[in-house]
């Protein structure tokens, strides 16, 4: 993690909402997320660094009722297993902010066979 701020700071700069998911690995209301059915032309950064994560031609709909995107900016995002050992936390690799979870073989219809569910609170877009 090259971005490091106590919880101070990160409160000084995010919504009570992003703090909630991004610093406290929360998660937002399944259909409520902004960029769930979001379909310009674009990047999705990180809403606590700015850092691009995603492109939009990599964001398709899956149906689960947050954006899902089949692969992010190489380097942008990291993997880490969940204290239950279930399922596969993404994190924002520069700064650490929760993004969501990925999820592989479900069978979608995509290069990389993954499912990156993120939350739209996480991310913005330009």
């Amino acid at each position: 993690m090259s971005i490091q701020k106590s919880d101070n700071e990160w409160r000084a700069i995010l919504s009570p909402e992003q703090f909630r998911v991004l610093r406290q690995k929360g998660t937002e209301a399944p259909g409520t997320g902004k960029y769930n059915k979001h379909s310009e032309d674009g990047v999705y950064s990180c809403a606590a660094c700015n850092t691009p994560l995603y492109k939009s031609t990599t964001k398709f709909n899956s149906g689960c009722g947050w954006p899902a995107f089949f692969d992010s900016i190489p380097g942008a995002v990291s993997r880490n297993e969940d204290a239950d050992g279930r399922r596969i936390e993404i994190v924002c690799t520069a700064c650490g902010g929760h993004l969501g979870h990925v999820f592989k073989g479900e069978g979608f219809k995509t290069p990389t066979d993954e499912r990156h569910c993120v939350n739209s609170v996480s991310l913005t877009f330009k």
